[in-house]
């Protein structure tokens, strides 16, 4: 072995393809054939694994927990991930609308200027299966509340935040499982030592590699096998150079403290639980994301109608301010009334430009909710305010149906169910379905379950530990100072093998019994905090139909309200034009036109989310993944379902 012929460079091809050569020259020297060969496969084991592998293999893993959990939970799959978008809407407002930002970040993770120590540039690089922005951004966009329930999915920092909570306790029940699984560890190393003390002086390298694995069951059970190899050669006339092998294997066997499968897969067991609650959690999220949006864009809406509504008042009192002077110019009105009329006008600016004020901060809070720049030219298409309630299809009560006689008993009709939309069901019916599906009650429920493992799982740390030990190696290891021993080998005759048994009394156990009292504590706190999450689930649902019921009382009287005054309107202006009414009769009548017209708009708002609310709180308002819902066909509660 003291001299070779060269050998050609050594190629592997990695898992991404990429060949890594590990040039192999010929050398008169053994120790110099060893050093080079670990640091060739040094350089391999280091080039095969790249950061983006680690990435796609923890994404591949995750998703994989994540679908399946949904599949087994939901009984249904849907396409879910929390890559961001290289071309978002917001960035597409930025650019093509020209606003002005203060950094590339506010374009979106793949615009950031990147360090030069950033170790994975395929994470920027746009996934071909992500869909283009479906919306025209060169000009003004007009949403509807689809668009908004779409973009609010696509955009939302809070909905991106939600599904990366689900993802992150999908990585954390994947190294849970890791734990059970095989371990593999392998060391090499090398090392050249000159020592100038010794007489003559000596040179000599050393060599080793190792290779183990271990595992963990289940029952507490643990086990590792290793196997190493050593090379040692001394480099001075003699020449001396020894090989050495070795094996061993140990297991461990708890008894008493951790020797339960209950207790040892506790971790895991929470880590799945963990993962069931962040679905839950998220699918509950979507509903109540979604009736936020809409609960926002009707909002944005109502107040933009009131702001047209403000300027009708406005243009009107204008022209009653004009009318009035010319009367009063024609002596048919007191100057005194001129004066009211001028003042209610003033007044009507003021209340305009409050209306306009409040409908653009309630509209760039919409665009924020969205995750949308504040600056972005965005308008809310107003068809969908003529699409909301229309109080016709309610019942009129039949006191209301015909005028009565004025010395006929005052008869009082309570608010009722009758006559109402078809969500105003009876509150022990809603009570019932609520408590079946709402999923953020099935994860308070489930907290009693896991508080109960834990108290489990801490009384077992109070018992003793009794561990059975025992271990077998066989072969002999090698130093520099052993280069002139014969080569080790491995000869089951000369196997070494021990048995050992530990007790560890549990004469102090302060900790554990706190940790253990602590727990038992908890468990009254989880069964305390589901009581009260069941009286607040009841509490939404019954509430939701109150305010259904409330919200439709309401709108059938503005809408009587808004018939009368339309008509006092009418008829104090032509009452006024023959002197038989004064100004203020008119201004007060126009006022309560305008206010019966935006609670009227404001009732109709009302309604419609309460409808929602209503189908939240069920937790039957259907969400998919493009943030677009599905409601709850009403008779389906009716009929049980």
């Amino acid at each position: 072995m003291t001299t070779s012929t060269p050998r050609a460079p050594l190629t592997i091809r990695c898992a991404d393809r990429r060949p890594v050569v590990a040039p192999l020259h010929g050398t008169r020297r053994v120790w110099l054939g060893t050093s080079i060969l670990l640091a060739a496969l040094a350089q391999i084991l280091g080039s095969c694994s790249t950061p983006a592998d680690y990435r796609r293999e923890a994404d591949a893993a995750t998703y994989q927990i994540i679908d399946t959990a949904r599949q087994s939970l939901l009984g249904h799959s849907e396409p879910f991930t929390i890559e961001t978008p290289a071309d978002t809407l917001r960035r597409r407002l930025l650019l093509d609308q020209v606003l002005p930002h203060s950094d590339p970040s506010s374009l979106g993770s793949h615009d950031v200027s990147r360090i030069e120590q950033w170790p994975d540039d395929s994470y920027f690089e746009p996934q071909s299966a992500q869909p283009a922005v479906p919306w025209s951004t060169t000009g003004t966009l007009k949403l509807a509340l689809l668009d908004a329930l779409q973009i609010g999915a696509r955009n939302s920092r809070e909905y991106q935040l939600q599904k990366e909570l689900v993802f992150q306790a999908g990585l954390a029940l994947d190294l849970e499982r890791d734990h059970f699984g095989l371990t593999w560890a392998g060391l090499l190393n090398g090392e050249l030592e000159r020592d100038l003390s010794a007489d003559p002086n000596t040179t000599s390298a050393f060599g080793s590699g190792s290779l183990g694995v271990a595992k963990r069951f289940e029952n507490g059970i643990f086990m590792t096998l290793n196997l190493a190899f050593d090379l040692v050669k001394l480099l001075t006339p003699g020449n001396d150079s020894s090989l050495g092998s070795f094996a061993d294997a140990t297991i461990g066997i708890p008894l008493l403290r951790g020797s339960s499968t209950f207790v040892v897969t506790e971790p895991l067991k929470q880590a799945e639980r963990e993962v069931i609650y962040a679905i839950y959690g998220f699918e509950r999220f979507k509903r109540v994301f979604a009736v936020q949006i809409a609960t926002d864009y009707y909002g944005v809406m109502q107040l933009r109608h009131e702001v047209d509504n403000e300027l009708e008042n406005y243009r009107y009192l204008i022209e009653a301010t004009r009318r009035a002077r010319r009367m009063a110019e024609a002596q048919r009105l007191d100057a005194i009334q001129v004066d009211q009329t001028e003042q209610d006008e003033l007044k009507a600016r003021d209340t305009w430009v409050q209306a306009i004020r409040a409908y653009e901060q309630k509209l760039d809070q919409f665009k924020q909710s969205l995750g949308l720049p504040v600056d972005a030219r965005i308008e809310l298409d107003m068809k969908e305010f003529d699409m909301l309630v229309d109080v016709s299809r309610f019942a009129t009560r039949p006191a209301e149906r015909q005028r009565v006689p004025a010395d006929a008993p005052v008869v009082i009709t309570p608010p009722s169910r009758i006559g109402g939309g078809p969500f105003e069901v009876a509150p022990e019916t809603a009570v019932i379905v609520a408590l079946k599906n709402r999923l953020d009650l099935r994860i308070a429920i489930g907290r009693i379950l896991d508080g109960q493992r834990h108290v489990a799982v801490d009384a077992d740390r109070l018992r003793a530990d009794l561990t059975l030990l025992g271990s077998g190696s066989i072969g002999e290891r090698r130093t520099i100072s052993d280069a002139s021993l014969p080569n080790g080998q491995l000869r089951a005759s000369e196997a070494r093998y021990s048995v050992l048994g530990v007790l560890n009394l549990p004469l102090e156990r302060t900790a554990e019994r706190n940790v253990f009292r602590n727990s038992e504590i908890e468990f009254e706190r989880s069964v305390r905090a589901a009581q009260q999450f069941e009286d607040q689930v009841k509490f939404e649902v019954r509430e939701d139909l109150r305010v259904l019921l409330e919200a439709r009382e309401r709108l059938q009287i503005q809408d009587q309200s808004l018939q009368l005054a339309r008509r006092r309107v009418d008829v104090t202006s032509r009452l006024l034009q023959v002197g038989r009414a004064s100004a203020r009769d008119v201004l007060e009548a126009q006022t309560d036109l305008t206010d019966s017209k935006n609670a009227f708009s404001l009732e109709r708002v009302r309604y419609r989310l309460a409808e929602l609310a209503l189908q939240r709180d069920l937790d039957l308002l259907q969400v998919n993944e493009q943030g677009l819902w599905k409601e709850l066909d009403p008779k389906s509660l009716t009929e049980g379902g």
